[in-house]
Parts: structure tokens; sequence; C-alpha cells
């Protein structure tokens, strides 16, 4: 817990003990060590990603498994004030404590902290369950699931074995993660690496070189170069905008294992998902705007649909290595907001809402 100095009072501590009272209620299989830091861990004027990675830092450094920090800082997500958001990939939760407003803020501070840490775990936050009252059986038994996972250590000497022991054993945990991270919308974060996917299919589409080669290439070809496709866009946002992490010391492996695994799966599937949008838009395109006399008369030979599904296959392959060449183009701020999605409180916020701060 990492508690600004503006908020280093009796209030936070008294936050902190309702939090680990409910916490030990909700997770008996569960043995919490919370440690409280006083730490403004940035100077305002500050975004919020600034203090996600300031949090991060000092979770690294410290050998936490989760951080969350009680700020007297504003918090925005897409330019809207929020109360409070949770980035589960990082493993980093924020709370602006005036936000919060003036009555009943203890209860809220309290609430608003246990819900960002089942959002750090990968689970919704529609549950409206609150102290005292029953939870989910299903669900509290995922909650307490990922936190052993969490908890567990995987010490290998070989990295390779290393990475597949946290893979096998927090596959639950890195599902949540993922999932929390909606990676199916990491592309259309990416303006410039969208631009360059659309621009070079269309020419793909319009190039009857492109069409003799789609039709002799086999589908092994294709597939070899749809992955290849996959492979260079994904590096590309990972190693061009430093989303991949070093262990700062020995104890922390296991804790950047579980990011740079999330960090992968999140782009990844990030960018299947655009190569399969590629794919359903090329096609009717390609039916609608090549005649079949006239791909006929470039390929010398009569055109079924197998011709049309090869030509959609290798367009959107270049589409998707176009959009790697727009996304090295990208600043690191756009690929850390698209690659990492902010859960925020809805319950929060309607709280703050009806009682807005003073």
């Amino acid at each position: 817990m990492l508690v600004a100095p503006e908020l280093a009072d009796g209030f936070a501590g008294r936050v902190i003990e309702d939090v680990v009272e409910e916490l030990q209620a909700r997770h008996p299989e569960v043995r919490w060590d919370i440690e409280t830091v006083e730490d403004g861990l940035v100077e305002p004027p500050a975004d919020d990603a600034e203090i996600v990675r300031a949090a991060r830092h000092r979770l690294l450094a410290r050998g936490w498994d989760l951080a969350i920090s009680l700020t007297d800082l504003p918090l925005h997500v897409a330019r809207r004030p929020v109360v409070a958001h949770a980035s589960p990939v990082h493993g980093v939760a924020i709370l602006s404590v005036p936000a919060l407003g003036t009555v009943g803020a203890r209860r809220r501070a309290r609430d608003a902290v246990l819900r960002l840490i089942d959002a750090l775990l990968g689970e919704d936050e529609d549950d409206e369950a609150g102290p005292g009252r029953t939870r989910p059986t299903g669900r509290s038994q995922r909650l307490t699931r990922r936190l052993s996972e969490l908890g567990s250590d995987a010490v290998d000497a070989e990295a390779i074995r290393f990475t597949a022991r946290v893979l096998t054993g927090h596959l639950r945990l890195l599902t949540g993660m993922i999932l929390a991270n909606r990676p199916w919308r990491l592309a259309a974060r990416l303006t410039r690496a969208l631009t360059a996917a659309g621009a070079t299919g269309a020419v793909a589409l319009v190039s009857s070189d492109i069409w003799r080669i789609a039709d002799a290439a086999g589908w092994v070809r294709l597939l070899a170069i749809a992955l290849g496709a996959v492979c260079a866009i994904t590096a590309t946002l990972i190693l061009g905008a430093g989303l991949w992490e070093r262990a700062p010391h020995r104890r922390m492996r296991q804790q950047v294992a579980l990011f740079n695994l999330a960090t992968t799966g999140t782009v990844l599937i990030g960018v299947l998902s655009l190569y399969a949008s590629l794919a359903v838009l090329v096609l009717p395109a390609a039916l609608l705007l090549l005649p079949p006399d006239a791909l006929a008369l470039a390929l010398r030979h009569p055109v079924t649909m197998t011709s049309y599904l090869k030509l959609a296959w290798l367009a959107a392959s270049l589409a998707t290595l176009g959009g790697a060449l727009g996304a090295g183009l990208e600043t690191d701020e756009a690929v850390h907001q698209a690659a990492y999605t902010y859960r925020t409180s809805s319950t929060t916020e309607r709280d703050a809402v009806a009682d807005p701060p003073v």
C-alpha cells in the first residue's frame, strides 16, 4: 500500500486495517502480508500512466505481488475523471482519495480497494456484494486460486523451463490478466498501424503481381507468410515500445515473467484480432472489386473461390506487415496506452457522483 504523504494520517491507517480484515475474511486460505509505505510516487502535474509506472518500479524494487497507491492526485481515463483504476498486467491500482468525497469516505475507500484487488486479479467488477454480504462461491474460489498462484514460488535454473513453469502454474491468473486487458481492442487504438495496414491491403488487392503470387503459393507458404507477419508486428510493438521487462533481482523473476507473458499474450491476441479483421474485410472487397474475368486473364486459368481465398489470405498478411511498419511509427506512450487497459471502479464512480468532493 503506497500512501501519499498528505494522506499518511489516521484515515489511511484505518482504511488499511479494514481492508486487511475483509481480505482475511474473504480468503482465509491465503496469508496476507501487507506493507505500508509513505510515497508520493510522482511530482504533480503527472498523468495516470506515470503514476502506474512509478508504482510498478516500487513493486519490483520491494518484491511485492500487488501494489495499490492511495494518492491525492486526480485521475483520468480517456480524458474522463475517475475515482480509481487498475492495471492487471502491471499488478498496480490507484485510488484518488479526495475524489471519494467527505461523507462515508472510509467505507468508500475500503470498498474501492477491495474492488481494485479483484480487478488486479482479472475479475469483472459487476459483483455488487460488499463487506458482510454473500459473494458468489465460484467467483470467490477463482479469486482465491489466483491469489494462491500469485503468491507461489517457481524457481528453476533454466530460463525456458522457468518460464514454462510460470505459464503452466499460473494459467488461470494469466488468463484473467490478459482478458481484463481487452486485447482485441489493441489495434483500434493504434491509428498509424491501422492506416498503414489499410493502405498496404488496398495496394495488394489491385496489384496483378500479388494476384499471381497468391495463386502460385501453396497453403503452407501462405501460412508461413501469415505467421511471419503476425510475429513481425508483435515484436515491433513489444520491443519497439519497451514493453519487455527485466527482473531487477532474482526474487522478482516470477513477477517479471508474469508481466512479460501477459504482455505477450495481450499483444499477440490483439495482432491476431487485427489479422482476422483484415481477412474478413479483404475477401468481400476482392469479390467486389475484382471481376472474375479480369482475375482469370491475369492468372491465365479459370477463377474459383479458392483463388479469391488465397488472394485474401496473402493480402491480409501483407496488410499486417504494413501494420508493423506503421506500429514502428507509433509513440511509446501510444503503444503503452493501447496495450494496457485501465479498469475503473463503476460503483466508486457512482458514489462519487452522488457525493462530490468538496
